[in-house]
């Protein structure tokens, strides 16, 4: 169907939910969206303030005035390539709902690597270097563990940190970022989460806003890592909606890499360890960055669900 064609909500014809879907998915695959149908059921069930299961239910169920007139906005904005977590204004991530508008990366499924191995190093640590999961078993939250000491840098929305503080009842975070508007998006979903008591969030750049004498058992970031130059190469929707400050890292993408290894150990208790996110060409740059620091040992590479390396990971001496 070209994309000059009228949208549904124009047509005289009754547009039940079922065909809005139907519409929806062929126009969206059309502009080039690579999951249309499932970007569709979000949109409609986000007009329709129910559940994507309940779409199923009321098929034959024709749409108001006043949600085809708000379906025909979404699916113009995701046709332009912008977010579907920024039109509907929230992402799952780790089993958790945040908010998110556009002055935050959008949570991908890539960064729950980062919290299955932060996860996994607390349980470690509160269980007195035990072994940790093996790979592919499930993590297992140290509920009653003592209390553990986390830094969460680069936080955005918070995802990271306040996964952490959920999955670990008796952990302290704090959170940094240098956008006070990321902070307060961050501190929203803490709020939404029931875990703010646990959080502190300070704004600042990376270990700017950290307190000279503050000492952590785990240093965890997803900073930016794409290269200048490939910027340009970016999926639109990224490229175009999410901020450029939490992507843009430098020519070789370790413009913030680089500082966090080389300032982390004097934050982190011996034993502690500090893990990392980075792409797939930082990730031998951040590694031989971390084997030639003195202060650490045991540097390790894990990669994610799709087999790329994700997360880079250390331990202080």
């Amino acid at each position: 169907m070209a994309s000059s064609q009228p949208a549904p909500v124009e047509s005289p014809e009754v547009w039940t939910v079922a065909r809005i879907l139907e519409w929806t998915t062929r126009y969206l695959k059309e502009r080039g969206s690579e999951t249309p149908r499932l970007d569709s059921e979000i949109l409609l069930s986000h007009t329709r303030k129910c559940k994507r299961i309940q779409l199923y239910t009321n098929f034959d169920t024709p749409l108001t005035d006043a949600e085809r007139a708000q379906m025909r906005d979404l699916v113009k904005r995701r046709a332009n390539a912008e977010p579907v977590a920024y039109l509907v204004g929230h992402r799952e991530f780790f089993g958790l709902d945040f908010n998110v508008t556009k002055d935050v990366l959008i949570p991908r499924p890539d960064t729950e690597t980062l919290v299955v191995q932060l996860l996994e190093r607390a349980n470690v640590l509160a269980m007195g270097n035990s072994p940790p999961a093996a790979e592919g078993e499930a993590v297992k939250p140290a509920k009653n563990a003592a209390e553990l000491r986390i830094l969460e840098l680069c936080t955005g929305s918070g995802c990271i940190a306040i996964t952490a503080a959920v999955n670990l009842p008796k952990a302290k975070v704090l959170a940094t970022d240098i956008s006070p508007d990321a902070l307060k998006i961050a501190t929203d979903n803490a709020t939404k989460h029931s875990v703010l008591e646990r959080l502190e969030f300070r704004a600042g750049d990376l270990f700017q806003a950290v307190p000279d004498d503050a000492k952590f058992d785990l240093i965890a970031s997803n900073p930016p890592y794409v290269p200048d130059g490939e910027i340009a190469g970016l999926d639109p929707d990224v490229r175009d909606h999410e901020p450029m400050l939490a992507l843009r890292a430098g020519p070789d993408g370790m413009r913030l890499l680089t500082p966090i290894v080389e300032n982390a150990g004097r934050y982190l208790v011996p034993g502690g360890w500090l893990l990392l996110e980075t792409g797939i060409e930082q990730s031998p740059l951040t590694q031989q960055a971390l084997e030639s620091n003195a202060e650490f040992q045991e540097v390790r590479v894990v990669k994610d669900l799709a087999g790329r390396p994700r997360v880079v990971l250390a331990q202080r001496k």
